[in-house]
């Protein structure tokens, strides 16, 4: 059947080719506003809104904390400076003390050993004493005694020990036994005029007072 024919039972029929098909309406979108509705974000600083300065009274503030924060600290710096003063002073009375101690305790010991050997020693006095009065000082066993008796004497003088013998002194009790009291022409009273026995010190202090004969 041809075009004609249709068209002749169907005269208000149009060719298929020339139907225009439908376009759906799509709905209207409303224009975007331009306008930023966003709330401003607070800002992290402490400035006043739009004048773009810092508020007077938060910077008091901080000013003040950080006047606190400093005095906090230097008042822990001061604790620590006392601290460690006083530590150092403590250290330095000990240290002190310490030294006194074993001073103390060497001089101790010193005087100990002299006090083992001065009976030696007036031994060797005495014995050299006797060789002179007998007239026997050049005799070799003389001779050894002597140098026995140097060497000794020495010794003691290298450890701070000294023997003193007071002859022609003013009489004192505390470096000073007396075993006598004599009348002596042309002594004045209270003068030495007679050691019996040396005395022995070591630095200040006296291991053993002189035995002496007093003028009276």
């Amino acid at each position: 059947m041809t075009f004609a024919d249709d068209k002749a039972r169907n005269p208000g029929a149009t060719p298929a080719s020339s139907a225009t098909p439908e376009v759906a309406e799509e709905p209207a979108v409303a224009p975007e506003s331009t306008a930023d509705n966003t709330a401003p974000e607070p800002t992290s600083d402490n400035t006043v809104p739009g004048s773009g300065l810092e508020d007077p009274a938060e910077h008091e503030r901080q000013l003040e904390r950080d006047l606190d924060e400093l005095a906090a600290k230097a008042q822990k710096a001061d604790e620590y400076l006392e601290l460690a003063q006083r530590t150092r002073a403590d250290f330095d009375n000990y240290r002190k003390r310490a030294a006194r101690e074993a001073a103390a305790a060497q001089e101790r010991g010193v005087a100990k050993l002299v006090r083992e050997l001065l009976p030696a020693v007036d031994n060797l006095d005495r014995a050299l004493a006797a060789a002179a009065a007998n007239g026997d000082s050049a005799d070799e066993l003389v001779s050894g005694i002597k140098l026995v008796h140097a060497e000794v004497v020495a010794a003691l003088n290298r450890a701070g020990v000294e023997l003193y013998s007071p002859a022609g002194e003013r009489f004192d009790p505390t470096r000073h036994e007396a075993v006598a009291q004599q009348s002596f022409a042309g002594a004045e009273p209270g003068t030495v005029v007679e050691v019996y026995q040396r005395g022995c010190r070591l630095g200040d202090s006296v291991i053993r007072p002189a035995r002496v004969v007093v003028a009276g």
